[in-house]
């Protein structure tokens, strides 16, 4: 009876489900959050710490934790790990120098406890920029195929537009109705 109740609270959108957006700096994680929340490009400016912001998606609420990228500060995402149900990772397409310390961020971060029921997507951002690598060359650089412990989908976007961001949105929404 328990479970049937937590499953027509989550259809019927009491329940709050934690998400935290990370990649490395100017990937375009704060940019994207503000398009999940206003639908329009806004400034923004290297974030220091975090912001949070709660989405809505047909009844379905997401509290989405956007958190800063700069080396100095991926030490402290473990502590927005708790209770995380879905991790959006946030690739620059166009950052192929980099792409391996993504994967070695992700990797790190998926091996966490608090995240071993976490889904992860990932969002191939800067898809209008020439030479931007494709969802499925992101997928196979960050090794996506080795991980089974956990749902992941990769979703290319772009942050300013806002192309590919409501699939995502679909994709998270049908990830916590299937839990």
């Amino acid at each position: 009876m328990g479970i049937l109740f937590a499953k027509l609270m989550t259809v019927f959108g009491d329940r709050e489900h934690k998400v935290i957006i990370v990649g490395l700096d100017n990937a375009g994680k704060t940019t994207i959050l503000y398009q999940f929340l206003t639908k329009e490009a806004v400034h923004t400016s290297p974030t220091i710490g975090s912001n949070v912001e709660e989405i809505s998606v047909r009844k379905t609420r997401f509290l989405v934790w956007d958190i800063g990228g700069q080396e100095s500060l991926r030490a402290s995402w473990s502590s927005y790990y708790c209770n995380t149900e879905i991790v959006i990772l946030v690739v620059d397409s166009t950052d192929r120098e980099r792409l391996t310390l993504t994967k070695e961020e992700l990797h790190r971060m998926l091996a966490h406890e608090e995240l071993q029921n976490a889904a992860v997507l990932v969002l191939a951002n800067k898809q209008d920029m020439k030479g931007s690598m494709t969802a499925a060359e992101i997928s196979q650089c960050l090794t996506l195929s080795s991980i089974t412990g956990h749902s992941w989908h990769v979703q290319a976007c772009c942050a300013l537009t806002g192309e590919g961001l409501p699939a995502s949105l679909d994709w998270m929404r049908s990830r916590v109705l299937a839990s």
